[in-house]
């Protein structure tokens, strides 16, 4: 069906289209919007805290039901930034989840790293002309403005100049660094989960990848068989109240006070890691791609970002934080490689993981933390697109909805 022949998208009257490019990456999905969102001004920044206090209906509407579903991500395409204007971007992007705009995702930016090579209508990419093509490594390099900062991709392109999907994207991360080792995070009678077994705290440790996450082992969460004998709803639990336990304590403000937007209580992720479960190797060596790219360590984890959203991948943004923190620890060399899977990459064996590796180290910032630059490399995939309407009738599609939100 030809998405310019379907019926007019209509909110409070404004007659609206808006299309979709559908992408996954490792299984995670990215909704690449490039027009219809209503229009934003300013800086990345200020655009974004536009789309938080004045448009989060047209987020709930393209990321929930009817349209979505509760694990659902998308990217918003922003063609003007301070720094685009500037010539220091190609091109800016917002993010968005379930909760709300996040102010990284590193999935998003693998899947858009091949959408911005492919696209050749300049009215959605309009610096498409200005991309750098290396002939030698067959990739063309592009900088996504993000909201944490300027994010350099690398996209495997084939001699006719379109992407090439038998290689993985690369991206170099925002400066990241460990923010807390072996923490021990005070557990008060009403934060505690069943598998703590009347433990008053767990220990854990935080870093930031262009977010904020906890990573804490699944042992340490009480689950002694860790990520081989899955329960999710128990992890759930076990996260959303471990979560409120950081967030509300005072004492832990300065893990979950964002450096760039400054939002408190912007703790975006928990990451139950497992690093006991040993390599898993693809059956598809043939191309390159699924192989284990020369991991010298592995390591699988379990994500729980947003309102309790479980990223399918293994979370680019937070590969980019584990890699500082494993750097931090000493466990990690400048160059050394390690396969990061998600519990739907070593299900299949490998296929999709990211690697991580420290690119080089960064200035220290503003807190005296030593930070790097993290590669993360990544395969994503085109699944398809859409042209969203509402009609003016549809009382319920005008708005998303959650079932795990309802209230009766």
């Amino acid at each position: 069906m030809d998405p310019s022949k379907l019926p007019p998208f209509q909110i409070n009257g404004a007659t609206k289209s808006i299309p979709s490019v559908e992408m996954h990456t490792a299984g995670e999905p990215t909704r690449i919007i490039w027009m219809g969102f209503p229009e934003l001004k300013g800086t990345l920044l200020e655009q974004r805290a536009q789309a938080k206090s004045h448009f989060d209906h047209f987020r709930r509407l393209l990321m929930l039901e009817p349209r979505g579903h509760f694990d659902m991500y998308g990217a918003i395409l922003r063609p003007h930034t301070e720094l685009v204007d500037a010539g220091h971007a190609d091109i800016g992007v917002l993010f968005t989840h379930n909760e709300g705009f996040s102010t990284m995702c590193g999935h998003a930016t693998i899947a858009l790293g091949r959408f911005l090579v492919d696209v050749v209508d300049t009215a959605i990419f309009p610096r498409r002309h200005q991309l750098r093509h290396d002939t030698i490594s067959g990739t063309t390099r592009l900088t996504l403005h993000v909201p944490c900062g300027l994010v350099e991709v690398s996209v495997p392109t084939l001699p006719t100049g379109s992407s090439d999907p038998s290689r993985p994207v690369s991206f170099v991360s925002v400066p990241s660094f460990a923010t807390a080792i072996s923490l021990r995070i005070p557990l008060a009678p009403q934060y505690r989960w069943p598998e703590v077994k009347g433990r008053d705290s767990v220990t854990a440790d935080f870093a930031y990848g262009g977010a904020y996450y906890c990573m804490v082992s699944a042992e340490e969460l009480g689950f002694p068989r860790g990520l081989a004998e899955i329960d999710v709803q128990k992890m759930d639990h076990a996260t959303k109240l471990l979560k409120e336990a950081v967030v509300g304590n005072a004492e832990l403000e300065y893990l979950t006070r964002d450096i760039i937007t400054g939002e408190e209580g912007f703790l975006y992720g928990i990451m139950i890691t497992d690093g006991r479960l040993g390599h898993v190797h693809s059956s598809d060596d043939s191309a390159g791609v699924h192989a284990q790219r020369d991991a010298s360590s592995e390591e699988t984890g379990l994500c729980f970002f947003a309102n309790q959203q479980i990223d399918r991948s293994p979370t680019g943004g937070c590969v980019a934080a584990r890699v500082a923190l494993a750097h931090a620890k000493g466990a990690l060399a400048v160059g050394e490689k390690r396969m990061y899977n998600s519990l739907v990459s070593r299900a299949y064996k490998g296929l999709s993981g990211f690697i991580g590796s420290v690119a080089g180290e960064a200035d220290t910032n503003s807190k005296g933390q030593q930070s790097v630059r993290v590669n993360v490399e990544g395969c994503g995939y085109y699944t398809g697109y859409h042209s969203f309407v509402v009609e003016k009738d549809d009382g319920l599609g005008v708005d998303g909805f959650s079932m795990r939100d309802l209230a009766l």
